[in-house]
This record gives structure tokens, C-alpha cells and sequence, in this order.
């Protein structure tokens, strides 16, 4: 769990759209965000995942299942609650699901620290620091 300083909307739209994901994750994000869809986020020629969009509600949360991509994200789920308080947006995410906690486990729980700290950053300043493909 973290805060951002930025209006609910700005946020919600930085996890739904393309171009926020772009801007936050990955410049390699494409795909269609709408519920059923799928969207690939490649972060080299050889790594990739898909995500089936699960379920979104309008500024409050959103959750992918992850379908393709690293053996050990296959099955898992991607989740993003969004909650005003006191002026700025809650945001729990969590990526469960998990098989085992090896390495790559700890590898993409470090990771996904600093992508998240880009998305706090895209939102606050406008300008994140996502994964260039």
C-alpha cells in the first residue's frame, strides 16, 4: 500500500490506458483495456506477458489475470484498489497467486517496487520512468 498525491481519476486512467501504461510500466504495452480484453506488455523481443483484463470499476480498482508471459506468472493475479483519504489516492496492489517464493519471486517483488514508485511519479510530476522497450 502507497499514496499518491494526485486526483483519483489521473491514477485510475494511469493503470486502465495504454498510454498511462506506457508511461509507467512499460513503453512496450498495447491491447485493449476494456473488460475480456488482453493487453502484452513486452519488455524485450523475449519478454512478454498478457493479461486478461478481469475486472475494472470506474476509479476504484481493476485486476488482470496474467496468461502468457514467465512460467511462474502464468495463473497469477495483478489487483489495483484505489481509495481517496485525506486529500490523496490509496492504492493496495497486490500480485498473488504465486506457486513458490524463489528468486524470481523476489526479483519481480523488487521490481515492482520501483514500477510502482514511476507510477507515483507519472501521476504526481507527469512524467514516470517506465521500462523502455
Amino acid at each position: 500500500m502507497f499514496h499518491i498525491d494526485a486526483p483519483i481519476e489521473k491514477v485510475f486512467r494511469a493503470i486502465t490506458s495504454i498510454e498511462g501504461l506506457q508511461n509507467w510500466w512499460t513503453t512496450g504495452a498495447s491491447g485493449e483495456t476494456e473488460v475480456g480484453g488482453q493487453i502484452t506488455f513486452s519488455f524485450t523481443d523475449e519478454a512478454k506477458c498478457v493479461m486478461n483484463v478481469h475486472s475494472k470499476e470506474n476509479n476504484k480498482t481493476l485486476t488482470w489475470k496474467c496468461v502468457e508471459g514467465p512460467d511462474e506468472w502464468i495463473g497469477t493475479e495483478l489487483s489495483f484498489d484505489l481509495a481517496p483519504v485525506a486529500g490523496k489516492v490509496r492504492v493496495r496492489f497486490a500480485h498473488g497467486g504465486w506457486k513458490q517464493q524463489n528468486d524470481f519471486f523476489a526479483n519481480c517483488n523488487f521490481s515492482w517496487g520501483k514500477y510502482l514508485q514511476s507510477l507515483r511519479q507519472l501521476c504526481e510530476t507527469g512524467k514516470g520512468a517506465p521500462f523502455v522497450d
